[in-house]
């Protein structure tokens, strides 16, 4: 490898197949077993791994034998290849054939840019039932690069994953893994193509609210088709519209706070989306009923439920290492802790063999008090505009035409509402002295 490429290398950052060491460390060996358990990757000594700031080292024999034989003496043996360039010490680690290896008794596999310890039954777990094929690493054949890439999206990743938008793209997405035999990975699709359904039918979010506490009466709906991160944050605007905003009255100023707390809804959406199975013919579905919220993702846990917020083992850690990147998740397996702390007794995980999923608990109160304010907003609306149409209302209140024909259906029948004149060139008329609970 030249100089000029490794320092390209090293701007891209510490991620899933790239760790950075300051000097010779004992974590070295946890590192290499780490990367062989997993897709191989570059450890580069001489960099501080906070900083990534240059430091300089010097491999003499002596050091270069020593990382020789931490690899030598895995279980099972295990080779490496080591290289100096210039003053930067690069440790190639190839994907290991004999997984899952140990080091000193233990066994350890990639997550994010950390490296894991596991159980031995854990990891032989792990691997029967991903069969050593991971989806987000492979090769997708269909993806053109030039029609189907999305330049804007890729540019927006960059900027938020703060990595130098002067290096070459081809070298970009080769560092941070999203080529796989020259070719764009399934990683790549999800994160840069205009429309995941062309790729992937089932990585299609579906939003979902409910009349009622079962699944029968839609209200409001909507089908998440873009790139990864669009997904992401569509699903999250939809589930807070369709919950209550309480407003809190502090000296002059007013605050909102939402029924369930956006940091919590944001950690358990991305849940679903980087660690589902997309082998699998399912969807992530977000699920909104009166009394509850259901998120729910193909794929169960791959490992002893009693371990949630202890580990985290990824089907799709490039995934992982791209939301990482861009500061979605603070650190790799401590999101469940979070949520749990902050929803308390209200969140219940329910984890089966092909699916998994989080039920958070609604309170009657709030949910009633969503529904009036959804109300007040659309009688206001009637009063300043009596001729506004249900898609001028659609698109003020954040409803679908669903949601809204729903609401005016409601207010009809209980008498807060009329139509006067016909359907085209008619107009509201608001009944206040005329309500029916």
């Amino acid at each position: 490898m030249n100089k000029d490429y490794l320092l390209e290398l090293i701007k891209t950052g510490e991620g899933y197949t790239l760790e950075f060491k300051e000097g010779l460390s004992c974590k070295l060996g946890k590192d290499i077993c780490a990367f062989a358990n997993a897709s191989g990757g570059k450890i580069i000594i001489g960099v501080d791994d906070e900083t990534n700031v240059i430091k300089g080292f010097s491999l003499n024999n002596k050091d270069k034998s020593k990382i020789q034989d931490i690899a030598r003496n895995m279980d099972p043996s295990f080779q490496i290849h080591i290289e100096q360039v210039s003053n930067l010490v690069i440790v190639y680690v190839p994907e290991g054939k004999d997984k899952p290896y140990f080091v000193n008794g233990h066994c350890y596999l990639r997550q994010g840019a950390n490296s894991q310890q596991l159980t031995r039954d854990e990891i032989r777990l792990f691997f029967q039932k991903e069969n050593l094929i991971r989806f987000d690493r492979k090769a997708n054949p269909d993806f053109d690069s030039i029609n189907d890439f999305d330049d804007n999206k890729f540019k927006q990743f960059l900027v938020k994953a703060k990595i130098s938008d002067s290096l070459p793209k081809n070298h970009i997405l080769e560092n941070l893994n999203l080529l796989t035999d020259g070719k764009m990975n399934n990683a790549g699709v999800l994160f840069f193509s205009q429309r995941v359904s062309k790729f992937f039918h089932n990585a299609v979010i579906g939003c979902v609210l409910y009349e009622g506490t079962k699944r029968v009466k839609i209200l409001d709906k909507a089908e998440l088709n873009a790139d990864f991160l669009s997904n992401l944050n569509d699903a999250i605007i939809f589930a807070l519209r369709n919950l209550r905003v309480e407003y809190i009255i502090k000296k002059l100023e007013r605050e909102e706070k939402p029924e369930i707390p956006e940091e919590a809804l944001r950690e358990l959406i991305i849940n679903s989306m980087i660690h589902r199975d997309y082998f699998s013919e399912g969807r992530v579905l977000i699920e909104i009923f009166h009394d509850r919220i259901e998120i729910s993702n193909p794929g169960g846990l791959l490992f002893d439920k009693r371990f949630l917020g202890k580990k985290s083992i990824s089907r799709n850690p490039l995934l992982v290492d791209l939301v990482h990147r861009v500061g979605l998740v603070e650190k790799i397996g401590s999101g469940i802790n979070r949520v749990k702390e902050i929803l308390k007794a209200d969140v219940s995980f329910e984890d089966e063999e092909d699916w998994f999923r989080v039920v958070i608990k609604r309170h009657q109160k709030t949910v009633e008090k969503t529904v009036e304010k959804t109300v007040e907003k659309i009688l206001q609306l009637m009063k300043k505009n009596p001729k506004i149409t249900q898609k001028q209302l659609s698109e003020l209140t954040g409803l679908s035409r669903r949601g809204v024909e729903w609401h005016i259906k409601n207010l009809k029948k209980r008498g807060r509402i009329k139509r006067v004149g016909p359907d085209k060139g008619g107009w509201w008329e608001v009944l206040e002295n005329n309500i029916k609970k």
